[in-house]
């Protein structure tokens, strides 16, 4: 049976502004049936790398926090921090960060929670006894969450094709230890003919594993906690994925871990995904890079599996924005995230959180 996902497009006018629509999408996808006065409700969304812009909006996040408070609801904004070393790796920086891009009381409307504590060890382990995952390490916070409301910037993403609504709740509710366990496969390698030596992937890693032996780097497998962020910092292209040996497993466990933090939310979540700004990597380095389609609009449904491929369906039915990365598959109809990412089997990720019963594939798209 196919799954219901409500959509608006960025058109507006005197009668109806954009907001005025925001607010009718999420009251008509089921917000306010989804929670209960009184719940403490997690918005989850990625507040920004320094220095990147193409996260939401600060003001489309106020208006959706409105619409939990009628609710007679009690919203607070969050997120977990990260593996990484950049402007989110602990609760202090995260949230200087998030202010200093805008998610402001005073401009959302409600607190900044950083969910995984101080410095990412406060979890929650759930029992999933999945085919990989017996166990998640889920931020603490979300968890205790009465009811989860996940808000996505849907973009393209160099280790699962697209990032949305799965990778959003997935990754970015584990706890520290839960992303280690999620990229526990993923120590990249180096391609030692590209390496010129700068030494911009050590300063980056946070665990110290990349050390350099007659100016070439090497990355000691011991210390590597697949984190990803020599990979995107290297202008060289010297720091690779191991394609075949990673990238599935990467995806399975991160629906699986998508799984773990539902399970105790049962009816109380629902799944928004802002389709603007689509750049072609996810919202985690400290740039964006211009966007790979025009604006499309906003989706939102209970049903994450169904929203994500509906977002990738409206975004694979644009044509590619001239100037932008993307030089495969420019024209409507064609996969810009293949083109993105040739090697990047995206539809696994959609197919395995189908198989586990995390919701369809198959969906009606209701425009507003």
């Amino acid at each position: 049976m196919a799954s219901n996902v409500f959509f608006i497009d960025f058109r507006a006018s005197y009668k109806k502004n954009f907001v005025g629509k925001l607010k009718q999408l999420t009251e008509t996808a089921g917000l306010p049936e989804r929670i209960r006065k009184n719940d403490l409700v997690a918005l989850k969304l990625h507040f920004g790398e320094r220095g990147n812009t193409a996260f939401i909006r600060p003001v489309y996040i106020r208006h959706i926090v409105d619409t939990v408070k009628a609710a007679g609801a009690m919203p607070f904004l969050t997120d977990a921090n990260t593996l990484y070393a950049g402007s989110r790796g602990n609760t202090v920086d995260h949230l200087k960060t998030a202010v200093e891009n805008g998610f402001d009381f005073s401009v959302v409307n409600a607190p900044l929670v950083i969910a995984d504590g101080l410095r990412g060890k406060s979890e929650t382990t759930v029992s999933i006894d999945q085919k990989n995952c017996k166990e998640a390490y889920i931020a603490s916070d979300i968890v205790e969450a009465d009811a989860l409301i996940s808000i996505a910037h849907f973009k393209g993403h160099e280790l699962t094709g697209f990032g949305g609504a799965i990778k959003n709740v997935g990754m970015g509710c584990a706890s520290r230890r839960g992303k280690m366990d999620q990229h526990s496969d993923m120590a990249p390698k180096i391609k030692k003919k590209r390496c010129v030596g700068c030494g911009e992937c050590a300063r980056h890693c946070a665990q110290g594993a990349i050390y350099f032996v007659d100016e070439k780097a090497h990355i000691d497998p011991e210390k590597c906690v697949g984190c990803g962020e020599c990979i995107l910092v290297c202008e060289q292209g010297a720091v690779q994925i191991r394609w075949n040996q990673s990238i599935p497993r990467f995806m399975e466990y991160m629906v699986e871990y998508t799984a773990g933090v539902l399970k105790n939310k049962g009816e109380k979540s629902l799944f928004i995904n802002f389709i603007n700004h689509v750049s072609p990597a996810c919202d985690c380095p400290p740039y964006n890079d211009a966007p790979i389609v025009r604006d499309i609009g906003v989706a939102a449904a209970t049903d994450p599996v169904a929203l994500d491929q509906a977002c990738v369906d409206l975004v694979n039915n644009e044509t590619a924005l001239p100037g932008s990365c993307v030089k495969q598959n420019q024209e409507a109809g064609e996969d810009k995230f293949k083109g993105l990412y040739p090697k990047v089997d995206w539809p696994l990720q959609l197919a395995y959180a189908e198989e586990i019963g995390l919701g369809t594939r198959a969906y009606e798209l209701i425009r507003l």
